[in-house]
């Protein structure tokens, strides 16, 4: 049972870990063994809903909201005003068991201020998860801030229990983090991100040897940017991420939208957050670098360093390269038909496997739940036909946005299809 006392700490921690996104899951395996609690399917766990419909949940919880530093953009913060508190291991433990038992979660996001030490602390969140995978023989997903600072032989022990491991880079560039946290800088949080890419890349190699072996963050490392504390523009901040993706081959960046929540003169007024949207198209565009093989440079540039708020950037990198439209399906190439808004990356699979036995019409891409009233103004399908040869770039944003606004009641965001 779940004492008065842990529940006071349960509320002040768990609303405290509520501005840290990076909490989805990643494709790890950890079978159930010798009929432990709980396992980690590839699907994962996650605040939303996984690939087979399910709808899943962690318990999302900060160790402690003590913390050395003074970030400005931080509720934790050590001069921030708020009630504190702090897990011992075993309440941590007991929490995870507990609300597993009573089926509330499927897995644990274990974050935490930085109380004493860098080593002070990670030493603490290892023994929880080795507590939890050695004692209590639990096989559910974990999810474990890699605290930037920390030994390396901590980080590596990490490894072993945890599914995933983040390090937060926080601000987009160095000179914000400067600004916002004096005493930080991005070269801790390279470091160990460097650490983990060969880490998790050497135990790959092991185990290809060795089925026995032990595994090593399954689901890989990822990390979060807090967006809109300073003026960084989305192509500093997408370059960032693909910078990531690319060279410390992180599974994920998380996009987390300022939130003001006391008076800094070196930050955005108190009510005036960043809009929930703009969140939304880094994430679109995020995709579209990872799934959909386009390049940040396509989406943004220094002729325009933001992405459009109004329509996603799919649709926004078509209107201005409507020489490459339209696009026959019947004889284009997967990599471009990929690029057609009202497509996606699962249709342009089945239009492929589809016109081996049949010239495509579009009663067929209907069928096949492509968008066509979107895609239509980029295909050229028989006769041929293109809806897009009669009108004008902003002729078609306008009739993609009216069919929008009919489809969807005036008090919704815009939509945020990547099709």
């Amino acid at each position: 049972m779940v004492n008065d006392r842990v529940t006071q700490k349960l509320e002040i921690l768990a609303g405290a870990a509520k501005y840290d996104v990076s909490c989805s899951s990643g494709q790890g395996n950890r079978e159930n063994k010798n009929k432990g609690l709980g396992d980690s399917k590839a699907n994962g766990i996650c605040h939303s809903f996984t690939e087979d419909g399910r709808c899943v949940a962690l318990l999302k919880i900060l160790l402690t909201n003590h913390c050395i530093f003074d970030c400005a953009y931080c509720v934790s913060r050590k001069s921030n005003d708020v009630k504190r508190a702090a897990f011992t291991v075993d309440e941590v433990v007991d929490l995870t068991i507990s609300f597993y038992r009573r089926n509330y979660i499927e897995g644990l996001f274990l974050s935490s201020g930085i109380f004493y030490s860098p080593d002070y602390t990670m030493e603490r969140l290892v023994k929880i998860v080795k507590k939890l995978r050695k004692e209590q023989n639990f096989n559910g997903y974990i999810h474990l801030k890699a605290i930037p600072g920390a030994s390396e032989e901590l980080i590596k022990e990490a490894g072993l229990y945890a599914d995933r491991l983040s390090v937060n880079v926080e601000m987009p560039t160095e000179q914000s983090l400067k600004l916002l946290a004096p005493d930080k800088n991005h070269q801790d949080v390279i470091k160990p991100m460097e650490y983990l890419k060969n880490e998790i890349a050497g135990h790959k190699e092991e185990t290809k040897l060795n089925k026995r072996a032990p595994v090593f963050a399954p689901a890989g490392q990822s990390t979060q940017m807090v967006i809109g504390a300073t003026k960084e523009s989305d192509l500093e901040i997408l370059g960032m991420a693909d910078y990531f993706y690319q060279q410390m081959k992180l599974k994920r960046v998380y996009y987390s939208g300022y939130v003001p929540i006391s008076y800094d003169g070196r930050l955005p007024a108190i009510g005036t957050p960043v809009p929930m949207i703009r969140e939304n198209r880094l994430y679109q565009a995020d995709w579209l670098v990872r799934y959909y093989g386009f390049h940040v440079n396509e989406l943004v540039g220094f002729d325009q360093p933001n992405l459009e708020l109004d329509i996603d950037p799919k649709l926004s990198w078509a209107l201005r390269n409507l020489h490459q439209f339209p696009l026959d399906i019947n004889i284009a190439d997967i990599e471009l038909i990929n690029r057609v808004p009202g497509i996606g990356f699962l249709g342009a699979k089945k239009i492929v496997a589809a016109r081996k036995f049949k010239t495509l019409k579009p009663e067929d891409l209907k069928q096949m739940g492509i968008v066509y009233n979107r895609a239509k103004y980029f295909l050229s399908v028989s006769n041929p036909f293109s809806a897009h040869k009669d009108y004008t770039a902003i002729q078609i944003k306008e009739r993609i946005q009216n069919l929008q606004n009919s489809k969807y009641k005036s008090d919704f965001s815009p939509q945020l299809t990547l099709f």
